[in-house]
This record gives C-alpha cells, structure tokens and sequence, in this order.
C-alpha cells in the first residue's frame, strides 16, 4: 500500500460550497436539463469557492443526476469557482475524470457500515479500496479528491460510533493521500458540541490536512451550528440556497441543508470577506422557485 503526507496550503478566506447537486438529487420530480443549467449558470456568476454541481452515479440510485454529462457541457466558467462532482465507484470516476473542468471529485466514506451499502452499495472495506483508486486516479489526472465523512456524528442505525472511530477513519484516509476531509452531519443529528470536539480534534490531530463540514440542519438549528463550526475554526463549509435537499439514501424523512444565505449573513458579520455577487445571489434566489415548488 502506498501512502502520502499532503500538505496543503494553508488560507485564511472563508471557503464556501454551494450544493445544488445535494438540494435537487432527492427530488422526485425530474428537473429538466435545461433549467439546470440555467440555475447552475447562476451560481457560477455568484463567485463560490466551489460549486457541488452533479454526480456520475447509477440513475437507478440517483434518477436526478442522470444528466450530469449534459449538463456540464453546458456550463459557462468564466470566474473562478471550481465544480465538484460526486462519484460512488470507479466507473463514476472513470467518467468524471474526462472532464477537465470538473476540478474535485467527492466520495462520501461512510463509518456507519450500514449507510456505506445503503449509499454506495459497497462495505466499508471495499470502499476504503475504492478511496485508494480515487485518489490514485485524481493523480493522475490533475484531480483533487475530497471524501466526506459520512454520519460523522452519529448514525440512526445502531451501528458503533464514537469520536474515536472517525479520528481512527479520518487517518487512514490521511494515510492514504486524502488531502480535504469534510466531516459530516448526514441527517441533522450533530449537536454543538460534538461539532466544536471533533472538529477541533481532527484539526489537531491532522494539521497537514484540510477539513470542512458538510452539517444538515433544521430551520431552528442552523445558527448555532455554524457558530460552532466557526469557532472551532472551521474554514470550508457546505451549503445549499434556501437549506434544500438532504440525503435521500440516509433516511425517509430529510434534513435540509444549511441554508447558504444566512450562512453568508453570518458570514459577513464575521468579518469574512466572500467576495460574491450578491445581485447574481438575488437572481439565483429567485430563479429558485423554478426548480423547487
């Protein structure tokens, strides 16, 4: 087995990811290809640090993101925000690495080893093998892989959890090469603090390695969640226009996200300069009614 010491720069601007690939893959109605693209063209125009657009997983699993290929082609880059990708498998990365402009590609390493096959159909074992491939092949081709850390808070199926088992997880995915780990909150369950604790300790433990949080969160809950992440000195967050969308593969009834305009009101009032286009945000804002309704 091979492994890596990554080390990445260290930057103190606020990174923050739009999800509209998380806020639209558990609708049931099928989003046409065309006003994705319209919705994601908008997003780009915003300036995040990256966008979560698409996936290249089975359509059985995940009938939305069947277009992802379509869509992309469609896509106008003109600023800075870099595309991220889901992938299950390596089919999945096979087919996104084709694509210069995507620029990372997300693989969600679940601890919970009933999510892992629920999500991606595979052990943990056999997805930890499938992580080496990714990484392998982001090397090759210019990639930059980020894996989540999927019920990095907990799970609902009984399965073991502790801080210790994502501490043990997150370092041999270090081990392994994985330069970004982004810790999350699959369905909501995150308490503050257990975001402070385990994200200062991962931090702690791994320094070399750059960690987000991607968290779930209820209308009520969001705020002080991101307070807690913020002042655990978390720098690269998740969210989603609006809170939308939530794990279809995790549980029946979802989670939204954290809903990414009050993210950046709390933002600003950190200080944080995001350097967004907020009148592309307000179109963005509005278009949505298109897509959810």
């Amino acid at each position: 087995m091979e492994f890596y010491l990554y080390t990445v720069s260290t930057t103190k601007s606020f990174k923050l990811i739009e999800c509209p690939r998380d806020a639209m893959q558990g609708l049931t109605e099928f989003v046409p290809t065309e006003l994705k693209v319209r919705y994601l063209n908008l997003l780009l125009e915003v300036g995040f640090d990256t966008l979560d657009f698409g996936s290249f997983v089975s359509p059985k699993a995940i009938p939305q993101m069947q277009d992802t290929a379509a869509v992309l082609n469609q896509l106008e880059l003109s600023n800075s925000t870099k595309l991220l990708a889901i992938v299950a498998n390596q089919r999945g990365v096979e087919e996104a690495v084709k694509y210069e402009e995507i620029t990372y590609l997300g693989f969600p390493f679940s601890v919970s080893e009933t999510f892992q096959q629920r999500n991606t159909n595979s052990s943990m074992d056999e997805s930890l093998k499938t992580v080496e491939s990714i990484l392998h092949t982001c090397r090759r081709n210019n990639k930059e892989a980020v894996i989540y850390l999927s019920m990095g808070f907990g799970n609902p199926y009984g399965d073991d959890y502790s801080p210790e088992i994502v501490a043990h997880w997150a370092k041999e995915l270090a081990k392994r090469g994985a330069g970004i780990l982004s810790l999350s909150d699959t369905i909501g369950m995150a308490k503050t603090e257990q975001i402070d604790s385990l994200y200062r300790h991962l931090a702690n433990e791994l320094p070399a390695i750059e960690i987000g949080l991607h968290l779930h969160s209820t209308p009520a809950s969001w705020e002080e969640k991101m307070e807690a992440a913020y002042l655990a000195g978390c720098r690269r967050m998740d969210g989603a226009l609006k809170g939308f969308g939530g794990c279809p593969m995790a549980a029946d009834d979802l989670t939204g996200n954290m809903p990414t305009e009050k993210m950046i009101s709390f933002l600003e009032a950190k200080g944080e300069a995001l350097g967004l286009n907020m009148n592309k945000w307000q179109e963005a804002l509005a278009f949505s009614s298109k897509i959810f309704h």
